[in-house]
């Protein structure tokens, strides 16, 4: 399961529409490695940077699991990427990075989210990760 829902955000499910806000709560406290890492690169990316980014890899399994699950969802990370006002792009296992919306589609994010990016920043060590 991705994500650990409250009865009550259930419930606001089932009548209709959820909050962001209420959305991001509970991506925030079910995901908290990935909440922590996104937050991180949203924070140091801005108009002044083209991007930044994490290359880390995650301290166990069940971190690496948390980020797979933000980043693989498009809802959770449409969520992300609205809370943070930042496109996220995503290689490997654990390289994540956030551009500023004046960043998309320039050079940074094209090489990034590139074919050529993504076989470039490919390892042995990285294969089944």
């Amino acid at each position: 399961m991705s994500l650990d829902v409250p009865a009550a955000l259930l419930d606001e499910a089932e009548r209709g529409e959820v909050a962001d806000a209420d959305f991001m709560a509970c991506v925030r406290t079910s995901l908290p490695y990935a909440w922590t890492v996104i937050s991180d690169v949203a924070a140091r990316a801005g108009d002044e940077h083209p991007f930044a980014e994490h290359a880390v890899p995650p301290p166990s399994e069940a971190e690496r699991g948390q980020l797979l699950r933000a980043l693989a969802s498009d809802a959770i990370r449409g969520g992300l990427e609205r809370h943070f006002g930042v496109r996220l792009a995503f290689q490997n296992c654990h390289r994540v990075a956030a551009f500023p919306p004046s960043a998309v589609d320039g050079p940074a994010y094209r090489a990034f989210t590139s074919a050529r990016g993504q076989l470039l920043n490919q390892s042995p060590e990285l294969r089944d990760c």
